[in-house]
């Protein structure tokens, strides 16, 4: 099997799991009337998940390094399975929350395994399109997933959408089964000492900007489908529609980003801040406006899909050590940034009102703009931006 099969239905598994990590977005509003509670409310039912991974990411990668890798990845598509069967059955809020927190513990692991298996054995201007296919199977989940299970939940009820959850999950494990070859047996090199991570400057920045970076993605985007239907006054087949044109142009904008960042990282970056920013501010401004706010959904799709991708890679190539457990580390940092935007999101709403939320978005990226051009400034007066791995360009 080439390498390219091998990274195709690894994104496969990363499509399932993120179907069932932000497929929910799209049907919150179905679950806060179904079970009678706020909008903010029902956001922890994204929040809870992401804050789960965020806190035991590392640890259960470092738990189960010894575990035959591909044996962890199907294991961990059968929980999401499971899991998303067990939602539609339930009948109160804190039940489903409670069972959305079981597979969060293992969609580090699978993340990890997946980044890990892009960056082995390939060289160092491919490992950001490598890293690229991977990031298709989230892109693709928000082409696919979320606008499916938006539908579904529109058109038949809630409950069916975690049904199909489920089964896009069970898909992604039968592929695997069959087209994943047997992954390294051997454990994986995950020691990676406090001292040294402590030590790594550079690797703090740029966990501290993905995660500024990440909040200020999901503090709206977390709230779409809320937004639109309560500022741009779409109902729910259209909603549906535009979280599909999301997706779609969200592939483009993703391929361009892996192809961007593995020459230019540091001007991808700050492209990819300015242009975020500038979006949220015209959501603000037009998003009322049937035609305008659907040519920005358009815009936002582009440059969104790109935000994880060039997280990423910032922080992994900030070492080249332990590549299993730094991108738990960025899995983990990721997840906290999705956690802080949802309860961000959710305090401006219940604060100023829906509309307003998209300053949430705009202040944390200013914060990460501000970080960029503070690293930039420190390693260029080092004379460190053409190192390899580092990833600075002028």
């Amino acid at each position: 099997m080439n390498s390219k099969r091998k990274l195709y239905v690894l994104a496969l598994g990363v499509f399932g799991i993120t179907t069932t990590e932000f497929g929910v977005i799209g049907v919150l509003p179905d679950l806060s009337k179904a079970f009678q509670v706020s909008i903010e409310k029902a956001g922890w039912l994204l929040s809870a998940f992401a804050l789960i991974v965020a806190v035991f990411g590392p640890i259960m990668v470092s738990l189960l390094s010894g575990v035959n890798r591909k044996k962890l990845l199907l294991f961990s598509l059968l929980v999401f399975f499971v899991c998303n069967m067990m939602s539609g059955l339930v009948t109160g809020f804190y039940l489903l929350l409670i069972i959305r927190m079981f597979p969060a513990f293992f969609h580090p692991v699978y993340w990890s395994i997946a980044l890990a298996i892009a960056n082995t054995n390939l060289k160092s201007e491919d490992k950001s399109k490598a890293v690229g296919v991977i990031f298709s199977g989230l892109t693709i989940a928000t082409v696919l997933g979320v606008p499916i299970a938006t539908f579904i939940s529109g058109f038949i009820n809630w409950q069916w959408s975690f049904y199909v959850t489920g089964f896009i999950n069970l898909v992604a494990l039968v592929g695997l089964q069959l087209f994943l070859p047997q992954v390294d047996g051997k454990k994986a090199v995950l020691i990676y000492s406090k001292r040294k991570m402590l030590c790594n400057k550079l690797l703090w920045i740029n966990m501290l900007m993905a995660f500024f970076v990440i909040t200020a993605m999901y503090a709206t985007y977390g709230y779409m489908a809320d937004f639109l239907k309560s500022v741009a006054l779409m109902k729910g087949s259209e909603i549906s529609v535009m979280f599909f044109l999301f997706g779609c142009i969200g592939i483009l904008g993703n391929k361009l980003a892996g192809n961007l960042m593995s020459k230019y990282p540091y001007k991808t970056t700050l492209s990819f801040i300015i242009l975020l920013a500038g979006v949220h501010v015209l959501l603000n401004v037009v998003g009322n406006m049937f035609i305008p706010a659907v040519l920005l959904i358009a815009v936002w799709g582009f440059v969104h899909s790109g935000g994880f991708l060039i997280s990423n890679i910032n922080i992994t190539s900030s070492t080249s050590d332990a590549p299993e457990f730094i991108n738990s580390i960025f899995t983990s940092c990721g997840n906290l940034g999705v956690t802080a935007g949802a309860l961000l999101g959710g305090q401006v709403i219940s604060s100023f009102g829906i509309r307003q939320v998209v300053w949430a978005s705009v202040g944390c990226l200013v914060i990460s703009f501000v970080i960029l051009i503070i690293k930039q400034q420190i390693y260029n007066k080092h004379g460190s931006h053409r190192i390899e791995l580092k990833g600075y360009d002028n």
